[in-house]
């Protein structure tokens, strides 16, 4: 038998009270997103569950795709019967027969949703239970954590038989709540940030700083492929490409060696908080791991956090090196973090960068600079992008261009 739909069970969107809904329909859409890769996948929901009709498409990279989407708790791959006792017996002993094994024990649990039906649910697991007790003499009913159990529902349009659960991400659906800006390096840290806004319901804009000709087409197709690693749990998020040669090059000529990598930062949050303002987001995420590295230590990020009110997130602050790379690897970014393209942050590095930068010090260096101008230009000249989780054809050639 094959499956030919998976149900899914929401978890914690069931205490959304009033608010149900509008969970529901956003994860419904979320998982749709997700699915676009599968043609003839079909997506519904209702106040108790989700549906994924399978519509012939193999079940495996499907279910592996849904094991990822946040809002998901579990979800069940259900067979589909013609809703009459016979092929209802049929179904639950092919089942049972491939299932078995010496000593198992199983339960069957059956709902009727169509109160039309010949048989209640009481009535009907009594002869299921009695079909598979004639066709496998030696299995036993245990009511309480049997080995396996059959449910078995009754709709109107057929009946329905699911005998596994699969544990989900869990978490939010991502969208019910309001939107983020990821300050998205090439970097292993800035991805896993996103990733855990992502599973509290955030809605993340990618915002990645380019610097050509310092900063390579490859380092940008990196991003890109970081930002498409995230899509695959919540649909499809927006790239922000920053022009920051310019700011880049004013800052090396005007500032100290040592304040170079605060100046940098500082001019980042500031135009990362401008497009928020644009964007109409709400906070700012990066991937800061305190006392990772010289802009991360605690005087750094007073000096650099100095130029906005926002609210800064920074989900991975308290995490070891080891503890980051162990979660990016689960969540399948490290390798593509690791390729060896420099990024906006480590171009034009100082040798010995400030660690413990005086705030009226880096005021007193941007004193030389245009801030609000090249800020302004730098967010005039941005270019958006909806990464999506398929590469699309005029994406691809663009990428393709640039790299040759």
């Amino acid at each position: 038998m094959q499956y030919q739909e998976i149900m899914i069970r929401f978890g914690e969107l069931s205490t959304k009270g009033k608010n149900k809904m509008r969970f529901i329909n956003k994860l419904r859409k979320n998982i749709a997103d997700v699915l676009s890769v599968y043609p003839e996948v079909v997506v519904k929901a209702d106040r108790d569950r989700g549906h994924v009709y399978l519509n012939g498409t193999a079940y495996e990279p499907v279910a592996e795709s849904l094991k990822q989407i946040f809002g998901i708790q579990a979800f069940s791959p259900v067979y589909k019967v013609e809703k009459s006792v016979p092929a209802l017996k049929d179904a639950v002993v092919a089942i049972m027969t491939g299932l078995y094994r010496e000593g198992m024990t199983f339960k069957i649990a059956s709902k009727r949703s169509d109160h039309s039906f010949e048989l209640d649910s009481y009535g009907l697991n009594l002869a299921l239970g009695d079909a598979v007790y004639t066709a496998l003499p030696s299995i036993k009913a245990q009511m309480k954590r049997p080995d396996v159990t059959l449910k078995v529902e009754i709709r109107e349009e057929a009946a329905y038989i699911s005998h596994e659960e699969v544990k989900g991400a869990g978490g939010l659906p991502v969208g019910t709540s309001p939107k983020g800006m990821l300050m998205l390096s090439g970097g292993i840290d800035s991805p896993l940030a996103g990733y855990l806004a992502l599973k509290r319901g955030v809605e993340i804009e990618a915002v990645h700083f380019a610097s050509p000709p310092y900063t390579s087409p490859g380092a940008l197709k990196k991003a890109h492929d970081l930002t498409r690693k995230l899509t695959k749990f919540g649909g499809n998020i927006t790239f922000i490409e920053v022009p920051f040669t310019e700011i880049q090059e004013e800052i090396k000529d005007k500032a100290p060696e040592a304040y170079l990598l605060t100046l940098t930062r500082r001019f980042m949050m500031r135009i990362t908080d401008r497009i928020r303002e644009v964007r109409k987001g709400l906070v700012i995420i990066n991937g800061e791991s305190l006392g990772q590295v010289a802009s991360q230590t605690l005087e750094s990020m007073v000096a650099i956090n100095a130029v906005t009110n926002t609210p800064v997130i920074r989900p991975v602050v308290t995490m070891d090196k080891l503890e980051i790379i162990e979660l990016a690897q689960k969540i399948d970014t490290f390798d593509i973090s690791i390729q060896p393209f420099e990024d906006c942050c480590t171009i034009f590095a100082p040798d010995r960068p400030k660690t413990n930068p005086k705030l009226k010090n880096a005021e007193q260096y941007e004193a030389r600079l245009d801030v609000d101008g090249l800020v302004e230009r730098a967010v005039a000249g941005i270019k958006l992008t909806t990464i999506t989780p398929q590469v699309e054809k005029d994406e691809m050639a663009d990428l393709i261009e640039e790299l040759l």
